[in-house]
């Protein structure tokens, strides 16, 4: 027999959803007999159990088979170099500060984006790519004035807010699966946001993931194995 808990440091899950949205996660969760555990955090994880603090501060010890380890992650060693460099400015130990064109403050000549940068953000893919894709085609466009102009010793860092609006980040909604053939999604619709959540969000989020993928070799092996999934099942066996 398999028993999955879900523990959740928070007081819900997925709180960045609606929360009908999270209503029905939940309710989903419960009628595949996962059970939840909201405001519990994990405090120690031994070879066969881990500790969990529980809401009202008393300390448990839960044994487990498969522990799957689904939290944030840590700065990559460069980052804390660069904020040991610049530390006077660089206060906070998560992640390197930036201003609003993603320099790293203190620093010169120096970007940074996605989950390493603290630039007010949520720490989202959806962000770091909206912030790539915004800085290279800055650098991109001053590096052609420049050559446009012949010039060989162009001030990159200063100019590109002398000739760039500052980044913006655009939502463009969330989508989680969350088993069972079922989705939800939270997209920006005008002046509001539109809810949804089943077996047709499933397909909608799995259209948007096959989208999502860099190249047409990866969108077709990803369909091929829903395909194949489909017709035949998981494969679970392991020698």
């Amino acid at each position: 027999k398999i028993q999955i808990t879900l523990i959740e440091a928070l007081p819900n899950v997925l709180p960045a959803f609606d929360k009908k949205l999270i209503d029905y996660t939940q309710s989903t969760f419960k009628e595949n007999q996962i059970t939840i555990l909201t405001r519990t955090m994990v405090k120690e994880v031994k070879e066969k159990s881990f500790i969990v603090q529980n809401p009202d501060g008393t300390r448990s010890d839960i044994p487990y088979g498969l522990l799957v380890w689904a939290t944030g992650i840590k700065a990559q060693p460069v980052v804390d170099r660069i904020r040991a460099q610049f530390a006077q400015v660089q206060t906070n130990g998560r992640g390197l500060l930036v201003d609003e064109y993603l320099r790293v403050k203190g620093a010169r000549d120096i970007w940074a984006v996605g989950d390493c940068a603290l630039s007010g953000y949520a720490p989202l893919a959806q962000v770091a790519s909206q912030q790539g894709k915004w800085l290279a085609r800055r650098l991109n466009s001053l590096a052609t004035q420049a050559a446009r102009e012949n010039k060989t010793d162009v001030d990159v860092f200063n100019l590109i807010e002398e000739k760039s609006r500052p980044f913006k980040y655009s939502s463009q909604g969330s989508l989680a699966y969350i088993g069972s053939e079922k989705a939800i999604a939270d997209l920006p619709f005008f002046n509001r946001n539109i809810t949804a959540g089943g077996l047709a969000t499933f397909w909608f989020w799995k259209s948007a993931y096959v989208n999502e993928l860099f190249s047409l070799r990866n969108s077709t092996l990803v369909v091929s194995d829903w395909v194949k999934r489909f017709f035949f099942g998981r494969d679970i066996s392991r020698e």
